[in-house]
């Protein structure tokens, strides 16, 4: 199993920027599908990007398109997530996730079960 730390989380006013990171350890990620999920207390964990590993393919979740970039850096074994124009409702703790050889085609990853290795998590608040 890969382990996960997330950082880069904190407080940010609205239309700022933050740039969250996920290092890998134990294994290399060049094998793994790499995602980024995000829940807010009482509410369900949802997905916000991920990056297949076999074929770079990246989702988003439409209430992040255009303003967060998934980039991975698999020499360096971590992956990113660039959050720009957040807004108050980007306010949750941030969690990555590992899928260990596994792709998705036609659609982002429905069924987090499927990931099999989680971070800790980092909060991100966004004020208004």
């Amino acid at each position: 199993q890969v382990q996960l730390v997330e950082s880069g989380g904190g407080l940010v006013q609205a239309g700022g920027s933050l740039r969250l990171a996920c290092a890998a350890s134990g294994r290399t990620i060049s094998t793994y599908t790499m995602a980024w999920f995000r829940q807010v207390p009482g509410k369900e964990r949802e997905f916000v990007a991920a990056c297949n590993w076999l074929d770079d393919r990246i989702y988003y979740a439409d209430f992040v398109k255009g303003r967060f970039t998934f980039s991975r850096d698999n020499a360096k074994n971590t992956v990113y997530l660039q959050m720009n124009s957040l807004k108050p409702e980007d306010t949750a703790v941030y969690y990555c996730a590992a899928a260990f050889r596994k792709s998705w085609y036609g659609g982002p990853p429905s069924n987090q079960a499927d990931f099999g290795s989680w971070g800790q998590g980092t909060q991100v608040t966004v004020s208004s």
